[in-house]
C-alpha cells in the first residue's frame, strides 16, 4: 500500500491521461466540495461536459473558484489532465499567489490499459490517448523542477487502487498546543539576561513547575557577548520538549555562513571570516561576532547548531489559531501558509525597499492594517515600550542595546522584563518608531473598511446584530466631521424607550413600568431621577494611562462627549472640566485600584448644550402662539361687540392660553439663563469600566446601588463638578412598594423634575428564557411631555396612548448589547477597530427611522 501524506492546506493537481481514473481517485480520497473537475465546469458553462470549445470559459470559472477556496484556507483538488507544462503553470501561479503548497499526484496507467478503457467510453479517440500518454512520459519527470513541492507518481492500476491518503498539518500548525506560554523577545546573545528572565518567570532548569512552555521569537544570535551560551540554553529547552523557536533574520544569515563554510565537516578550515564563501551574507550587524564565538566551540557543537537552526520554521500558530508567533510579525492572510514569500515576511517583515537615515530598511505598515482575530507576537524592531497594536505585540525591547529583555505570559497577557546588564552593542539609531512618516504608519488607525457598508456584529450578550448600509452612511458623516478623537470613544450609550401608562389620564406612569418588569420576571427594580440634561460619557485618566490604554499622547487626560461622540465644548473648556473632575475622582480611582475610568452620566444644566434648541424650537413656538392668540383675541372682541356668539371659540382660546402657559413653564424651569461654564455639573450614574496596568474590568455585575454609591462619593469629593442622583428601590410584586415608587415619581415631577428611569436592580438581567431584559425604561412627567408632544397633547391623549413602542424597544436593546460588547472588548485589550465596530454600530442604529418623541 502506498501512503501519501497530504498537507491539510494545499492545491492538489491530478495529472493523468483521459481514462486514467482521476475522477474515481478524487471521489475515493477527497470530499466532493474539494474537487474541481474540468468536465463539471464545462457542463456549467455550456451544458456539455465534452464541449472543448467551452474549455477557456470553464477554466476561467475553475480558477476563480479555486482561488476563492484557497483564500479561505480550504484544500482544493483540480481534476483535469494537466499534461502540458503550460496547463500546469497557471495552477502553480495560483498556489504561489495564495502561499500554499502545490502537490502533483500522477496517475501513470499503462498505455494498453488506457486503450482498453477508451474502447468502453464514447467520444474518446484512441489517438488522443496515445498522444496524451506520450506527454505524460515526456514531462512527468520535470514536475518538481516546475515548482511542485511534492510529487507523487502512482505507477500502475494496482498502486493507484491501493493508495491511501492521510492529511498532515503544516510545520507551522501546532494549534493543539494551548499553553500556557512564556514568549521571549530578541535575545541577541545576552545569556546572562536570559537566565535572569527565566528565573523571574519561575523556570527551573529546562522545565517549569506549572507546566508552562517557552516560545522564542527569534534573533537568538549576533551582537551580544554569548551567542553560543544562548544557543545552548535554547537548544536544551527545545530538546526537552518545553520550547519552540521561530527563525529570525539573524538565524537565517548565520546558518548560511555556517553551511557555506562547511561547518564542522572541513577539518583544517577555520570557522571565521577567512572561511566564508563569497556568496555568504555580509558579516555585519554582529554576524562576525557570532562566527568568531562559535569558532571557539567544538566541531560537534557547531554541527548541532547548524542542525538546530536548519530545523527552525518561519512561524507557528498555537492555541487553535488564537496565537501566532513570527519573528517580524505576519499579516493574517499568511497565517498557516507556506511559501518563500511567507518565510521572508516572517523573518524580515514588510519593507518599502528604502533605507532610513541609519541605513536600516524602512518597515511597512502590516500591524496598522492587521484585522485578524489571532494575537500576533513578534520582535525584530526594538521598541522602548511594549503595547498592543491591533492585536499585535512587539516584545523586542532592545536588550542588546542596553534596553530590557521582555517576556509575555500567555494567556494572562502579563509582561515581565529584566534590564540589560550593559550596552552590549551600540544601536546607532533610537529604539522605537519615533515621529517619522513610517512611524505614523505603524500606529493604530481606523479604516473606512472597518465600518462601511452592511455589517453583521457578533456580541457575547445576544444574537448577531445587522447594521444596514444606508444607516452606516449617516453615522460615517458624524464620525468623520463632528466626533472627537476616536481613540477616546470606547462606548456610546443606548437610547431608552418609554412604557405605556395604566392610568388613562397619563401617557406614561410608574405603574406601567413596574408592571412591565413584573411581567418579565424582574422582582427588584431601582428608580433613578432623570436629570433634565444631556447624556454624557466622561473618561478620566491619570499617570500614563492616556497613552497606555487609549493611545493618546497629546497631553490630554480624558474626554467628555455626547451620546453621538461629539464634544460638548471647545478643547480648552473641556480640559478645564476634566481637570476638575479628575481632581475629585482620585479617591474613587484609589478605591477601585485604577488609573482610568469611564462614566455614564448626564451633563447639567440642559441649556448649556441645548440653548439653540430651546431658542429655535420651544421659545419660538411659544412666542408665535402668543402672537397669533393676541390677533385672535382682538378679532373675538370685535365679534362680541357686534353681538355674535363666539363663546365656544373664546373658551377654546382660553384653553390654548392655559396650555401655552403650561408649555412655557415646562421648558422654562429647566433653563438656567445665567448659567456659565463654571456651573456645569456632571451627574454620573454608572461606572462603565476601569483598570490599571495589570488589567481592566467592567462593572456590569455590580448592582446599581453600588454605582450610585460611587456617584455619591464623587459628588462629595467634588461638588463643584459632580452632582448626585436621587434613587429609590421598588419591589415589583409588592403593591405598597409600587405605590411608594409612584408617589416618589409624582412628587419628583410636581417639583419640576423630568421624570425617572426604572431599571432592573442589576445590569445584564435575564428572563426565564435567558434573554436579556431591557436595561431601563423612562417614565416622564405629565407636564414635561408637553415639551415633547406639544402644548395641547392631552387633547389627543387617546390616540397617543396607542403609539407603537416595539421598534424603539428593539433599537434600545440592540444598542445596549453593542455598548456592552464595546466595553468588554475594550477591557479585553481588543484593538481599537474591534471596539469601534460596536461603537460605530450604535451610532448607525441612531439613524434608523423611529419616532423621535419616544
Amino acid at each position: 500500500m502506498t501512503t501519501i501524506e497530504m498537507p491539510q492546506l494545499c492545491l492538489v493537481v491530478l495529472v493523468g491521461v483521459t481514462g486514467s481514473g482521476k475522477s474515481t481517485f478524487a471521489r475515493a480520497h477527497f470530499r466532493g466540495t474539494e474537487v474541481l473537475s474540468s468536465d463539471t465546469f464545462r457542463a456549467m458553462v455550456s451544458d456539455d461536459p465534452t464541449d472543448q470549445a467551452a474549455t477557456v470559459d470553464a477554466f476561467d470559472a475553475l480558477y476563480d473558484v479555486a482561488g476563492r477556496r484557497l483564500r479561505r484556507g480550504l484544500l482544493t483538488v483540480v481534476d483535469a489532465t494537466s499534461l502540458r507544462p503550460e496547463d500546469r503553470r497557471g495552477l502553480l501561479d495560483l498556489a504561489k499567489e495564495h502561499d500554499v503548497f502545490a502537490v502533483a499526484v500522477v496517475l501513470d496507467v499503462p498505455l494498453a490499459e488506457l486503450r482498453h478503457r477508451s474502447q468502453d467510453r464514447a467520444g474518446i479517440d484512441a489517438g488522443v490517448v496515445v498522444r496524451q500518454h506520450k506527454l505524460l512520459k515526456q514531462h512527468a519527470r520535470n514536475l518538481r523542477k516546475e515548482g511542485f513541492r511534492f510529487v507523487h507518481v502512482l505507477d500502475g492500476v494496482e498502486t493507484i487502487d491501493a493508495t491511501r491518503i492521510t492529511r498532515t498539518a503544516l510545520f507551522s500548525d501546532v494549534g493543539d498546543v494551548r499553553g500556557p506560554f512564556d514568549l521571549i523577545g530578541d535575545i541577541h546573545g545576552c545569556r546572562a539576561e536570559l537566565d535572569t528572565l527565566l528565573d523571574r518567570l519561575g523556570w527551573v532548569g529546562n522545565a517549569h513547575p506549572d507546566g508552562r512552555k517557552l516560545i522564542f521569537v527569534g534573533d537568538l544570535v549576533d551582537r551580544g557577548p554569548d551567542t553560543p551560551g544562548v544557543l545552548r540554553r535554547v537548544m536544551d529547552l527545545v530538546a526537552a520538549g518545553n520550547a519552540w523557536c521561530v527563525r529570525g533574520n539573524h538565524e537565517e544569515k548565520l546558518i548560511k555562513v555556517l553551511q557555506r563554510s562547511g561547518g564542522a565537516r572541513r577539518p583544517g578550515r577555520a570557522r571565521g571570516t577567512d572561511s566564508v564563501s563569497p556568496d555568504s551574507p555580509a558579516l555585519t550587524h554582529g554576524l562576525a561576532e557570532s562566527v568568531a564565538q562559535l569558532r571557539a566551540q567544538s566541531p560537534e557543537f557547531v554541527d548541532e547548531v547548524i542542525a538546530f537552526l536548519d530545523s527552525l520554521v518561519s512561524h507557528y500558530v498555537f492555541d487553535d489559531g488564537k496565537l501566532v508567533v513570527a519573528h517580524a510579525g505576519l499579516a493574517q492572510r499568511y497565517h498557516n501558509r507556506s511559501s518563500g514569500r511567507v518565510r521572508s515576511l516572517a523573518m524580515y517583515g514588510e519593507t518599502t525597499g528604502e533605507k532610513d537615515r541609519w541605513g536600516y530598511p524602512v518597515r511597512g505598515n502590516w500591524a496598522r492594517d492587521y484585522r485578524g482575530p489571532a494575537r500576533v507576537v513578534y520582535g525584530h524592531t526594538p521598541v522602548t515600550d511594549v503595547g498592543w497594536v491591533n492585536n499585535t505585540l512587539c516584545i523586542d525591547t532592545g536588550c542588546v542595546f542596553g534596553g530590557r529583555l521582555t517576556a509575555l505570559r500567555y494567556p494572562e497577557l502579563a509582561v515581565v522584563d529584566v534590564p540589560a546588564t550593559a550596552v552590549h552593542w551600540p544601536g546607532g539609531r533610537p529604539m522605537g518608531y519615533g515621529e517619522t512618516d513610517i512611524d505614523l504608519l505603524m500606529r493604530a488607525e481606523l479604516h473606512l473598511d472597518d465600518v462601511a457598508g452592511k455589517r453583521i456584529v457578533h456580541t457575547r450578550f445576544g444574537p448577531a446584530l445587522t447594521v444596514r448600509e444606508e444607516v452606516s452612511a449617516s453615522a460615517l458623516e458624524i464620525v468623520s466631521r463632528f466626533a472627537i478623537d476616536p481613540r477616546w470613544v470606547r462606548y456610546l450609550p443606548p437610547t431608552m424607550s418609554p412604557v405605556g401608562a395604566l392610568d388613562e389620564n397619563l401617557l406614561e406612569d410608574p405603574a406601567g413600568a413596574f408592571r412591565y418588569y413584573a411581567d418579565l420576571g424582574v422582582a427588584e427594580v431601582i428608580c433613578e431621577r432623570k436629570h433634565m440634561g444631556s447624556r454624557a460619557v466622561l473618561v478620566l485618566t491619570r499617570g500614563d494611562a492616556a497613552r497606555r490604554v487609549f493611545g493618546v499622547t497629546d497631553g490630554t487626560c480624558g474626554a467628555l462627549y455626547t451620546r453621538t461622540g461629539r464634544p460638548f465644548f471647545d478643547a480648552a473648556t473641556t480640559a478645564g472640566i476634566i481637570s476638575r473632575a479628575l481632581d475629585a475622582a482620585h479617591g474613587v480611582l484609589d478605591l477601585l485600584g485604577s488609573d482610568w475610568l469611564i462614566l455614564d452620566a448626564e451633563l447639567l444644566p440642559w441649556n448649556i448644550k441645548g440653548e439653540q434648541l430651546i431658542r429655535e424650537q420651544f421659545a419660538e413656538v411659544a412666542a408665535a402662539g402668543q402672537s397669533q392668540a393676541d390677533v385672535l383675541a382682538a378679532e373675538l372682541a370685535r365679534a362680541t361687540a357686534r353681538g355674535l356668539d363666539v363663546g365656544a371659540l373664546s373658551d377654546r382660546c382660553e384653553r390654548d392660553r392655559r396650555d401655552r402657559a403650561a408649555f412655557t413653564a415646562a421648558y422654562a424651569q429647566y433653563v438656567d439663563a445665567g448659567a456659565s461654564i463654571d456651573d456645569v455639573r456632571i451627574a454620573p450614574f454608572e461606572v462603565l469600566a476601569a483598570g490599571n496596568a495589570d488589567g481592566a474590568q467592567t462593572f456590569a455585575d455590580r448592582p446599581h446601588t453600588w454605582h450610585l454609591d460611587i456617584a455619591e462619593a464623587l459628588a462629595a469629593a467634588g461638588p463643584d463638578v459632580f452632582t448626585p442622583t436621587q434613587w429609590l428601590p421598588v419591589s415589583t410584586g409588592d403593591a405598597s412598594s409600587c405605590a411608594a415608587g409612584a408617589r416618589w415619581w409624582a412628587d419628583l415631577t410636581a417639583a419640576g423634575g423630568e421624570g425617572m428611569v426604572v431599571k432592573p436592580s442589576a445590569n445584564l438581567t435575564r428572563d426565564d428564557k435567558n434573554h436579556l431584559v431591557p436595561p431601563g425604561v423612562k417614565v416622564r412627567g405629565r407636564e414635561y411631555l408637553r415639551i415633547i408632544y406639544g402644548q395641547s397633547y392631552l387633547d389627543d391623549l387617546g390616540r397617543l396612548r396607542k403609539r407603537e413602542l416595539k421598534h424603539k424597544r428593539s433599537m434600545a436593546m440592540r444598542e445596549y448589547q453593542l455598548g456592552r460588547e464595546a466595553l468588554s472588548r475594550h477591557v479585553d485589550g481588543a484593538p481599537l477597530w474591534q471596539v469601534h465596530e460596536c461603537v460605530f454600530a450604535v451610532l448607525a442604529l441612531e439613524s434608523e427611522p423611529v419616532d423621535s418623541r419616544l
